[in-house]
């Protein structure tokens, strides 16, 4: 439709085609900040002896999308994130999705990123017990391929229907059925403290909701042993869902849920089979030192590598 014909329509026509030309601007506005931005911090990161060599373009948008565009505050938070990762290299450099450790892990329990978005915009993700013998937890294995999937996710898109929109924010369901003290009892102190820390500080994305689901009796128990470890900005953001799976509904729709939970997403079966592809694909990109290694000024030239302690 032309201009004139909009005029001839009427003062509501005009208006309205004025306001669109005013978004549209500001649209492409934003759009070439963000890529002047995102060029400029690129340079800023190869550039920077405290960071690795390479990073991915996706992962880069998620900082800067986590700190609503802000260089300055980007740049923080991507510091903090290589200086904990290399601080903690057993947890976040050191591994390898098809090893022994990696398939105990995933062989008893669920790490899975679930399809879609919310319709705030929220990425979702599931874990829980496949099998519940206490046994069979390794508490910093698992944590290791929790972030593993957490990477892999990260550098793929959010939803495939729509690969260019990144997520607003994390929604985290951890399913307790079948959790004991003596799994409880299995946590590793130094595991659990570098975890939240990186949750609550270098995380590239903002985490906006925990939904505890199954949750057992004696619930109060075992948040008396974590929480001490989540600050309580974090422990706001739990809800702990003691009755029924159907509160859950309230937060997540169904329709993002796997088919064991009420959901439409498929079976749990399929996106495992999902998950795991997606680390076999990307397996090369985790074990890349280029992408999470940093290396000390003096030893860029060289051929061994050493960590930040």
């Amino acid at each position: 439709m032309s201009r004139i014909g909009v005029r001839e329509t009427g003062a509501s026509g005009t208006s309205e085609q004025l306001q669109r030309e005013q978004d549209s601007d500001t649209s492409e506005q934003a759009v070439r900040k963000q890529e002047r931005d995102l060029k400029e911090l690129l340079e800023w990161f190869r550039q920077n002896d405290k960071l690795p060599k390479e990073i991915d373009p996706l992962l880069l948008r998620r900082f800067y999308q986590c700190m609503f565009g802000d260089v300055e505050e980007t740049r923080k938070l991507i510091e903090v994130n290589y200086a904990l990762r290399n601080r903690h290299p057993h947890l976040f450099i050191k591994r390898d999705p098809l090893d022994a450790d990696s398939k105990r892990t995933f062989d008893y329990a669920d790490i899975l990123p679930l399809p879609g978005l919310t319709p705030d915009k929220c990425k979702v993700s599931l874990y829980c017990f496949r099998e519940f013998e206490a046994s069979k937890m390794h508490h910093t294995e698992d944590t290791r391929a929790f972030f593993m999937v957490s990477d892999c996710r990260f550098v793929t898109p959010d939803d495939l229907a729509k690969p260019d929109v990144l997520s607003e924010g994390e929604v985290q369901i951890f399913d307790m059925k079948g959790t004991t003290m003596r799994h409880i009892s299995r946590l590793t102190i130094s595991t659990l403290r570098a975890y939240i820390k990186f949750l609550q500080l270098a995380f590239p994305v903002r985490l906006r909701a925990i939904h505890m689901i199954n949750c057992p009796t004696y619930l109060d128990r075992i948040v008396s042993v974590v929480k001490p470890f989540i600050s309580d900005e974090v422990f706001k953001l739990i809800r702990f869902h003691t009755q029924s799976i159907n509160t859950l509904y309230e937060f997540v729709p169904r329709e993002m849920l796997p088919e064991e939970y009420g959901g439409g997403a498929g079976s749990l079966e399929a996106l495992r089979t999902h998950t795991q592809k997606a680390l076999v694909e990307h397996r090369d990109y985790l074990m890349d030192p280029d992408h999470w290694v940093v290396v000390k000024p003096e030893k860029r030239n060289e051929s061994s590598w050493r960590f930040f302690k």
